[in-house]
């Protein structure tokens, strides 16, 4: 293991040492600007958050909610580019030394080169990538160039997957495996169901990676549900409203640090 790869391990593994579950933050790059969500992510890790998964904002995100979704049309629309999110990982992982990944459907990566992208994600100081929606079986490109450069390959899980499905997943996966916590798309939900513990459950009977549930998590108490069987806590939509809702974009920062010191307490059992 090498390269920041290893950072996102440890950060994991300190978590688990503390006895209780990492805080994930996703923010997508470019939103409400390329400093402005280099000034969010800065904001989220600043309170309480372990790690961070910037979105590279697409034209299609077919599995974000209306909420992600208007803020990669606010990104896309500011011009957004590949180069813009390598710099904003760069820019926020060396101002806190804590592990970034990129998270991304297929089809950017494609169009750019996996090789390039790759090779660009590690010198930024990546972590790695989650990829959504590239299919186990079609990853062999991606591993072999994420492996060469030390990122980790995060890939999802959702409660459709059969334990078949699941071990075939985490036998290749790195870094940490994304329970998605219930079928469909981003957003936050009442109640994150009992659908993510069986999901996880099953997943770590295949593997000792780390297990990290996303989807409907949105304030501390929810945090604190997901928490108690799941090695990591992750959180977008509910970030991205905060940020939308904010009358300007300085308190949408403020706001993405309160929610995010709000969402640590959750994780440590002290909400």
């Amino acid at each position: 293991m090498s390269g920041n790869i290893r950072l996102l391990s440890d950060t994991l593994a300190a978590a688990k040492a503390e006895g209780r579950a990492a805080l994930i933050a996703y923010l997508p790059a470019g939103f409400p600007t390329v400093d402005g969500g280099i000034a969010a992510i800065k904001a989220a890790f600043d309170g309480g958050a372990d790690v961070v998964e910037v979105g590279l904002p697409h034209s299609d995100p077919v599995l974000d909610g209306p909420v992600i979704q208007t803020a990669d049309d606010i990104a896309l629309r500011g011009g957004v580019k590949i180069a813009d999110v390598m710099r904003t990982v760069r820019e926020t992982h060396a101002a806190t030394g804590k592990p970034v990944l990129v998270m991304t459907y297929w089809n950017p990566i494609d169009r750019y080169g996996v090789e390039r992208f790759t090779a660009e994600l590690a010198e930024a100081g990546g972590a790695g990538c989650i990829l959504p929606d590239l299919p186990v079986q079609e990853a062999g490109l991606w591993r072999e160039h994420a492996e060469k450069h030390g990122l980790a390959t995060v890939f999802v899980v959702a409660p459709s997957s059969k334990d078949a499905r699941l071990a075939e997943i985490t036998k290749v996966g790195t870094g940490f495996v994304y329970a998605a916590s219930l079928m469909g798309v981003t957003g936050t939900r009442e109640s994150v169901g009992a659908q993510a513990q069986d999901l996880v459950e099953r997943t770590r009977a295949t593997t000792d990676t780390p297990v990290c549930v996303g989807l409907g998590v949105s304030d501390a108490r929810q945090a604190a549900e997901v928490a108690r069987f799941a090695d990591g806590v992750i959180v977008g939509s509910a970030f991205v409203k905060r940020m939308l809702d904010a009358p300007d974009d300085a308190a949408g920062v403020e706001a993405v640090r309160a929610l995010a010191a709000d969402l640590a307490k959750g994780v440590r059992g002290q909400a």
